[in-house]
């Protein structure tokens, strides 16, 4: 006998209205909900050194910086999520009636894990490419020194890679520059190099 495991689907409503209440945060992608995982040390570390170091190149300026805590609606796809780190320059969005759910970065960043670097590199990647004002999209290593950048150029996205601590990132959405050394900072891999 064989058994099969049935899923509720829901609406964004019931999600949206579930997610407010919950103790953790989850991501909701075509009538489904799953809990997002916790992090690592390292992966906070970097989380916050880039987010920090992006916050003060942007000071001054009309910009914002957002972490993980901010919710990220892909209105094309439908896809409720949580970046680790999405900025833009402009006047911030929001869903209709959600001044909790954003809706137009010009950046996001991605700390990879082992456990969601797949996704982050495929089906996450290709519902944020359907975001008409993401032009960058960064994928940071956790566990050596490498930071990918995708930019948008028309319809194509070009990659770039960083390997080398003494490189620095250059964010032209954002018209700023982010050292490696200053994104991996306080990690014991990147340390001495």
């Amino acid at each position: 006998m064989s058994t099969a495991t049935i899923l509720k689907r829901y609406t964004p409503e019931e999600y949206l209205d579930l997610e407010r209440k919950a103790a953790f945060r989850s991501e909701y992608r075509r009538g489904y909900i799953t809990a997002m995982a916790g992090t690592s040390p390292e992966h906070n570390t970097i989380a916050l050194n880039f987010a920090s170091e992006v916050r003060v190149r942007l000071r001054g300026r009309p910009c914002r910086v957002y972490m993980s805590d901010v919710r990220l609606l892909v209105s094309p796809t439908g896809l409720y999520t949580y970046p680790d780190i999405m900025a833009l320059c402009g006047a911030a969005e929001f869903a209709p009636g959600d001044l909790e759910t954003l809706t137009n970065p010009s950046m996001i960043a991605e700390v990879l894990s082992r456990t969601t670097e797949a996704y982050d590199r495929g089906e996450r990647f290709e519902d944020y490419k359907t975001i008409s004002s993401l032009k960058e999209y960064l994928l940071i290593s956790q566990d050596r020194v490498l930071v990918e950048r995708f930019e948008r150029k028309g319809q194509d996205w070009e990659r770039t890679e960083y390997r080398d601590i003494r490189q620095t990132v250059v964010l032209q959405s954002l018209g700023c520059a982010i050292p490696l050394r200053e994104i991996y900072a306080g990690l014991p891999f990147a340390s001495g190099l």
